[in-house]
């Protein structure tokens, strides 16, 4: 890892520096625009309850209903959206997904446009909401918050065309990150500060806390990093060159990182969305009793959730069918699988139990910090610093594989032109 890093000061890796320093710009462009504050609202002051998941997703900005209070959720409702359709819903999303990279570009610029027209949507209900007054207020601060949204999305694209890493997960780490100060500062004022314990247990009981957290640190790190290795044989190698150097595919044990998270967090505060804006108190009341993820059934429905993403996002990241054709297309098989058939239904059973395993751990982490937070009576903004933690880690780990996968590559070519020269 330091080895790595110590290559990126290198004087043929000064491009990729400039990459992270312009990733580094846009995110400091997102940390201003935080702070400016749409003209004519006033900070929050009262407790969000159900919608703390959204400010925390926009990185506390709702609190301070800044122009970025919309954050990128609305881009991720979208994308959960025509995922779902993707699975032999609609015929023309099937179309353009088996279009390969063609079909990509389609699919993410329809995301653009959904995510610009349910930030219009959100922000409408957020004016309402939280701003009032006459119909031009309104108006005036539904265009504010869709435009900063759309920025936000502009920003992501630039990140991720020119600088490192994706650009819409590092804008939501940005916002979370932004978040953790603050949270355990609550965490240590509720515990030690207030009387609700005596200072030792309160002591004890943060200690405790801290170490939930570096248990999801770890944890993450574990899941992110595990993989099964399964043998591949060359048809085009001997059998000497086989038994020197052995080849392998790579299944990771949880290939859709945190987005299972992600898309969990956005689908569970749609109904607390509708329910902060509406003036029905018995769907208030239901969402606050049923549906919240600090109530027993919202906990039940956040786990399957994340189960369920984890599960349905890994399988489509990893096709069976398309992995036996790439083995076939390269030659290659495993040892006593025969090709095809067999290869893709063995694959298939594989990456299942991976998956379910892979999806079970991601769950798992989500729950503790909501289980540690309910037993000790933190507040509710605490309870979602687990949910944002296993985001950040997931987020720096994969900006750090590209980090280090365009460091290792740039080493090679530097390697093979040094030979050529001699």
């Amino acid at each position: 890892m330091f080895s790595n890093l110590k290559k990126l000061f290198n004087s043929n890796n000064k491009d990729l520096r400039k990459r992270i320093y312009f990733t580094l710009f846009v995110l400091l462009i997102f940390g201003f625009g935080t702070n400016i504050i749409v003209p004519g609202a006033k900070q929050i002051t009262s407790n969000l309850g159900f919608l703390d998941l959204l400010s925390l997703m926009s990185g506390g900005t709702l609190k301070t209903f800044s122009i970025f209070a919309l954050g990128v959720m609305p881009y991720i409702t979208a994308t959960i959206l025509t995922q779902l359709l993707q699975m032999d819903i609609i015929p023309y999303f099937k179309e353009l997904k088996e279009q390969g990279a063609t079909g990509r570009q389609k699919i993410n610029k329809i995301n653009r446009y959904l995510g610009i027209l349910f930030s219009f949507i959100q922000g409408y209900i957020y004016a309402v909401a939280f701003m009032g007054g006459d119909t031009l207020t309104i108006i005036k601060t539904t265009v504010i918050l869709t435009a900063g949204t759309a920025l936000l999305l502009w920003l992501a694209d630039q990140i991720t065309k020119k600088g490192l890493g994706n650009g819409i997960s590092l804008i939501i780490m940005a916002g979370i990150v932004n978040t953790l100060p603050s949270t355990f500062t609550t965490a240590f004022n509720d515990l030690v500060i207030a009387d609700t314990f005596t200072k030792t247990v309160g002591i004890i009981l943060y200690i405790l806390f801290i170490l939930a957290y570096l248990f999801i640190l770890v944890g993450v790190v574990y899941t992110e990093l595990a993989e099964r290795r399964i043998p591949i044989q060359h048809s085009t190698r001997t059998i000497s060159s086989y038994a020197k150097e052995q080849s392998y595919m790579p299944l990771k044990l949880n290939s859709a990182n945190v987005m299972p998270v992600i898309f969990a967090s956005a689908l569970t505060s749609v109904p607390s969305l509708i329910a902060g804006v509406i003036s029905n108190e018995a769907f208030k009341n239901f969402v606050n009793n049923y549906i919240v993820y600090t109530s027993l059934t919202g906990f039940i429905l956040y786990m399957v959730l994340i189960f369920a993403f984890g599960y349905v996002y890994s399988l489509m990241e990893l096709n069976p069918k398309d992995m036996s054709e790439n083995l076939d297309k390269s030659r290659a098989y495993i040892p006593g699988i025969a090709p095809g058939l067999r290869t893709q239904d063995y694959l298939k059973g594989t990456i299942t139990r991976l998956t379910v395993v892979g999806s079970a751990c991601l769950a798992i982490l989500a729950a503790v910090p909501i289980l540690f937070t309910k037993l000790s009576g933190l507040s509710s903004s605490v309870t979602l610093g687990g949910t944002g933690l296993l985001i950040v880690v997931g987020v720096a780990l994969e900006t750090y594989k590209q980090l280090e996968s365009s460091i290792v590559s740039r080493s090679y070519d530097d390697e093979r032109k040094r030979r050529h020269n001699r």
